[in-house]
């Protein structure tokens, strides 16, 4: 039996004027998955996200959305999706229930007064319902937008850098009540900058320019990066790493702690060039490149090529 999938699009594209602001993207997302989407700024990730929900037209591409085509039926794909936004956009000289309220209003909701009921209850809100919105926490802000997405029951989220702004303890919540929602067959495509998330996420993809670079498993994305690096330890280490910085092959020298990691993606050849630095005070070993090194290396990688085109 095939596997259902809630995103499955191809050569999706969006131009505005002579700006590609993405390039052809194909993306599959199973029914129940947590997507991490990343990249940096201006990478494209809104208006991935936007096209997907029908709030932008795409130029080209093809492909369903939740079965339907986001080409031809936008309009009801709008209605089984919920949108989480960068930033709180609700009324903040409103309650939290007065929110939710008017929330329902907009998808037309039956039984409203229980729709909102059960949405402070789920999120937590409840002994909160009175307050006003603009007096919230970043926290609790971001629990009342997830309470807003969810009301009208959708069967995928897509959330755009949802934890901006929100301490860790927060963000920790978050994830373990989008964990518990996709358990529950909810779809998620979370746009995120934090690496730390992006490992709690089943599948990743990462946009640069506009351009889809890798996607897969943590470990699938990692093997795609073709690094290796090493970590080393020892005396002014941010000394070192301005010399290394200056080898043929080494790619990055990035602080991690009281390490730093060198990598490159020719094995031998940084090799060769560390050797030099290879002896006491320092003390090297090899190690798995994490994804943070990846995605730096995809990101210098996709700088390079652009300047020789």
């Amino acid at each position: 039996m095939p596997e259902e999938f809630s995103i499955d699009v191809r050569g999706m594209t969006k131009r505005f004027g002579s700006l590609t602001a993405v390039d052809h993207v194909d993306l599959r997302v199973k029914t129940g998955e947590i997507c991490g989407f990343l990249g940096p700024n201006g990478s494209g990730k809104t208006t991935f996200i936007r096209m997907l929900c029908g709030l932008l037209k795409a130029d080209e591409g093809s492909g369903q959305c939740l079965g339907l085509d986001v080409v031809t039926e936008s309009e009801s794909i709008k209605r089984q999706v919920g949108y989480m936004t960068q930033r709180f956009s609700f009324w903040e000289d409103l309650t939290i229930r007065e929110n939710l309220d008017f929330v329902a209003r907009l998808y037309s909701m039956p039984n409203r007064r229980d729709a909102v009921r059960q949405s402070l209850e789920r999120l937590g809100l409840q002994d909160r319902r009175n307050q006003l919105a603009g007096t919230l926490s970043g926290g609790w802000k971001q629990r009342l937008a997830l309470a807003a997405c969810l009301i009208h029951q959708p069967k995928l989220l897509l959330l755009d850098e949802p934890t901006a702004g929100v301490d860790p303890k927060a963000r920790r919540e978050f994830w373990e009540e989008i964990h518990q929602l996709a358990s529950q067959g909810l779809t998620f495509l979370i746009a995120t900058h934090y690496m730390d998330e992006a490992e709690r996420c089943h599948r990743l993809a990462f946009i640069m320019k506009g351009r889809l670079l890798a996607r897969g498993d943590v470990a699938e994305v990692v093997a795609q990066g073709h690094l290796t690096t090493w970590t080393v330890r020892g005396p002014k280490l941010l000394e070192l790493a301005n010399q290394l910085r200056r080898c043929n092959g080494v790619e990055q020298a990035v602080p991690f702690g009281d390490t730093l990691h060198v990598s490159g993606s020719d094995a031998a050849v940084l090799e060769a060039a560390i050797a030099p630095f290879q002896s006491p005070p320092y003390e090297w070993r090899p190690t798995e490149s994490g994804l943070e090194d990846i995605f730096i290396h995809l990101m210098e990688q996709t700088h390079t090529q652009d300047a020789v085109a």
